[in-house]
């Protein structure tokens, strides 16, 4: 496990996808399918607890931790840089083309 992951685990995680960057390539759908999938329109969006398409534009989900690693990886691996992964508790980005 690198640092970063380290340093996030305990924390509260969410993620949320920009669908204006997103490319359709579906590699987070794979990475981790219990948290992203494609939609009809052919971009991908997280889902919600019921395993819904939360389609609303910044829509977040919150990031189980034992998906940590794959999120994170999906956001590491996205072609669109779309992938964004913060802290609730103070909304700042860990992973993703935001991050600090």
């Amino acid at each position: 496990m690198d640092v970063e992951l380290e340093a996030a685990v305990g924390e509260a995680l969410e993620v949320w996808i920009d669908q204006d960057l997103c490319t359709g390539d579906g590699i987070c759908a794979q990475y981790a399918p219990e948290v992203f999938e494609l939609d009809i329109d052919g971009l991908a969006y997280v889902k919600g607890a019921e395993d819904e398409l939360l389609q609303d534009k910044g829509a977040t989900t919150p990031v189980p931790l034992p998906l940590l690693t794959d999120v994170v990886d999906s956001a590491k691996e996205c072609p669109g840089e779309c992938i964004h992964v913060r802290r609730v508790a103070d909304r700042v980005e860990v992973y993703g083309p935001d991050a600090q």
